[in-house]
């Protein structure tokens, strides 16, 4: 006679209780029925897109090795940008520092102490025009990471494409430009919410007229996740946040179908291997029949989910920071299984500093062995049709679904992030995530389980230089003397007319910034108009 074998109860950061053993009968009770498509799985290319946007996937082109760097000055980030390329990385994403994000020049006395620190310093168009100088724009994507100032940053590339002769109409990149998650999870936002999604759209609805095939927005449940959000909750809020650009967009008069194909999504990619597979191809399921569905989308393309798989970074530990080498293994290898279009993946020591240029290359060459030497273009999401894969594909989409119902129950994302609600919710999260590392329920190695007690925490820190501040100054302070000040006023002018109207305002951005009018002074027009957002009281 068997015994009976107790076994002990496991979750998943999503909530979803994990069981020892999966069947064909789990995957049948899990799965949600759509007319018209026999088991919500389907064929890579083909609606709803579980197992991948393109037919034939990596065995067609790897996904695209984006990354993440900027610091210093412009000629810095610049021979950083070239090494990566020389390394590999087939594309390339950008860091700025707090007063650019912020919308403020580096003469700014707030920005004093952080010009240059945690990325590159863009005052004018002519630090742009270094930053790229050499790089190969047409074959090297690049993606902007940044929000609150973002308008005038993709103004500032697409200006620089067009003196180099690049045809706005053919020119590919992205930028993040997602200014609601700022206000849930990290905080670089500037103006209230109404004006900055605006913004936003502006952008949207100007990169569909004038540079179609350039992505404006990249909805980036990222930070909400690294913020303390689960992973479903990471999705469903990236989803209504989407949703929320989307609505403001249509109200243009535009065409689902003339903007929503250059959405794209950045998500995270640290935690459990299966759950954020998982994740993802409910993700992807579950946002094809949001725009086909809600949106009535006829344009198969406007129902992908493009993602970057990014970072990872609040997987990454101070301490044993070797170990931080093969979780990022483990996330690129996750990235790889879930069929993310993009993988920026983080360096072992970027829980310290500015990763260096080594830290760089092993992140570079732990995704090139995946390609070339692991099988991992081989197949089309090779995972399908796994008991334990398709069930927890189903209660995933379940779950955001349900946590997406309960946002619109309460009012919207607008409203709950305008009311600070979501942020609370998160924070939550995140405190509850901390008890439990604290703990130990939350096994995390090196840090609460299997630790030395002489930990080596020895990586190579990115130096501060004050002198590539200086440097910086001195620029900004250069082209302010040269340039033509007149058009600076009557562009600024026009900028100012546009905000206090209902014009679309990236025309007067773009003429602001091709007469060399810096970051800070076009911010400062527009936060006259608008004022600035007022951080809601969340507890």
């Amino acid at each position: 006679m068997n015994k009976q074998v107790k076994v002990d109860v496991r979750w998943n950061e999503s909530g979803i209780e994990i069981k020892p053993l999966y069947t064909a009968d789990d995957v049948a009770a899990s799965r949600i029925d759509e007319p018209g498509i026999s088991d919500g799985v389907g064929l890579p290319g083909e609606y709803p897109f579980t197992r991948g946007i393109h037919d034939l996937m990596y065995r067609k082109r790897p996904w695209t090795m984006r990354q993440y760097t900027g610091f210093g000055n412009a000629e810095d980030t610049n021979a950083r940008f070239k090494y990566l390329i020389e390394t590999g990385n087939t594309g390339l994403n950008v860091a700025f520092d707090l007063p650019t994000q912020c919308g403020l020049d580096s003469d700014d006395p707030m920005a004093a102490g952080e010009v240059g620190r945690v990325g590159m310093a863009i005052d004018t168009l002519k630090d742009m025009e270094i930053a790229f100088d050499g790089i190969d724009i047409e074959n090297v994507t690049v993606s902007l990471t940044i929000n609150g100032s973002a308008a005038i940053m993709i103004a500032m590339y697409l200006a620089v494409a067009e003196k180099r002769g690049f045809d706005l109409k053919n020119l590919r990149g992205t930028c993040q430009n997602d200014i609601l998650k700022e206000y849930v999870g990290r905080g670089t936002w500037i103006y209230p919410v109404d004006a900055s999604v605006r913004l936003v759209a502006d952008t949207m609805e100007y990169c569909a007229r004038e540079a179609p095939l350039y992505s404006p927005v990249s909805v980036c449940g990222y930070h909400i996740r690294e913020s303390g959000a689960t992973p479903v909750e990471e999705m469903a809020y990236g989803f209504c946040i989407a949703r929320a650009y989307f609505d403001e967009v249509l109200k243009r008069g535009l065409d689902i179908d003339e903007f929503a194909y250059r959405m794209s999504f950045n998500f995270n990619i640290f935690g459990q291997l299966f759950e954020q597979i998982c994740k993802f191809r409910a993700g992807r399921r579950l946002w094809a029949k949001i725009v086909r569905h809600e949106y009535s989308a006829k344009n198969p393309k406007s129902m992908w989910l493009r993602m970057i798989a990014g970072g990872g970074g609040s997987g990454l530990t101070i301490e044993q920071p070797e170990n931080n080498i093969v979780r990022g293994a483990y996330y690129a290898l996750i990235s790889a299984l879930s069929g993310a279009q993009t993988v920026a993946l983080c360096c072992y020591d970027e829980a310290y500093t500015i990763p260096s240029e080594k830290a760089q290359r092993i992140s570079t060459r732990t995704m090139q062995i995946l390609i070339e030497e692991m099988g991992l273009t081989d197949t089309v999401d090779p995972l399908a049709g796994s008991h334990y894969v398709e069930t927890l594909t189903n209660q995933m989409e379940a779950e955001m679904v349900r946590v997406m119902e309960e946002v619109d129950a309460e009012g919207g994302i607008l409203k709950l992030i305008s009311e600070g609600k979501i942020q609370a919710r998160v924070s939550k999260r995140a405190h509850e995530h901390q008890k439990r590392l604290e703990d130990g329920s939350f096994r995390k190695v090196g840090v609460n389980c299997f630790e030395t007690g002489q930990e080596d925490h020895a990586v190579e820190m990115h130096p501060y230089k004050r002198e590539d501040a200086d440097k910086q100054v001195a620029r900004l302070q250069a082209v302010k003397t040269e340039r033509d000040n007149d058009a600076v006023t009557a562009a600024l002018a026009s900028l100012r007319q546009a905000a206090e109207g209902s014009d679309n305002m990236m025309p007067a951005i773009m003429g602001a910034v091709k007469a060399y009018a810096s970051v800070g002074e076009i911010n400062a027009v527009l936060t006259d108009v608008f004022g600035k957002y007022n951080e809601p009281v969340m507890f």
